[in-house]
């Protein structure tokens, strides 16, 4: 058994679609860091992430934890052509896809990008990697809002649709408690 604390990385500020592009994150809030590194097990392996704001925040909360090297398939979901736009230029881009994208998740993608299938098979083997290399009783991941979500159905039995629902702020922590045969979710989006 592992316990997964799957950490969304600190705020951007970005007001468009960010994917794989590697934007600076704020990490100002130090009395929020410091709730967060209390509230997290200090015996817990920690990775993220290759992104900056991923690896600035699990640096951030390293402390006395082992950091593990910070891993490409730990990225959010690949938005393609879509990065960096505002969601009414992704609308105006691509009317009916970006529709399709969030409400029927699965094998669809925005162009160049990724679908959520992909994104959900991709963050889960890394997942599965992780534990079986360490075996660690606990496991922080510090990733992104996609591939967090993507996890949540395993562990719940909602659909991608319903998983999409879930707020996940900067800085908040959902935890799963991951057996062998089943996975069983704690709290989701928890802010300490």
């Amino acid at each position: 058994m592992t316990r997964l604390w799957l950490v969304r990385h600190g705020p951007t500020h970005q007001k468009v679609m960010t994917g794989w592009r590697d934007v600076p994150v704020d990490l100002s809030d130090t009395a929020a860091l410091a709730r967060l590194n209390a509230y997290l097990p200090q015996d817990a392996l920690i990775v993220s992430s290759d992104l900056t704001r991923a690896v600035q925040t699990a640096d951030a909360l390293t402390a006395s934890r082992t950091r593990l090297p910070h891993r490409s398939d730990l990225r959010e979901i690949d938005f393609g052509a879509w990065d960096g736009l505002h969601h009414t230029q992704v609308s105006a881009r691509d009317p009916v896809l970006s529709r399709q994208f969030w409400e029927n998740p699965g094998d669809l993608k925005a162009p160049d990008g990724e679908s959520w299938n992909a994104v959900t098979a991709r963050v889960a083997t890394a997942i599965h990697a992780l534990m079986t290399a360490h075996t660690p009783d606990h496991l922080i991941i510090v990733a992104h809002m996609g591939a967090i979500m993507s996890q949540i159905p395993r562990a719940t039995g909602q659909t991608a649709y319903q998983a999409m629902a879930h707020s996940i702020d900067p800085l908040g922590v959902t935890d799963i408690t991951a057996h062998a045969d089943s996975w069983h979710i704690g709290q989701i989006n928890h802010r300490p």
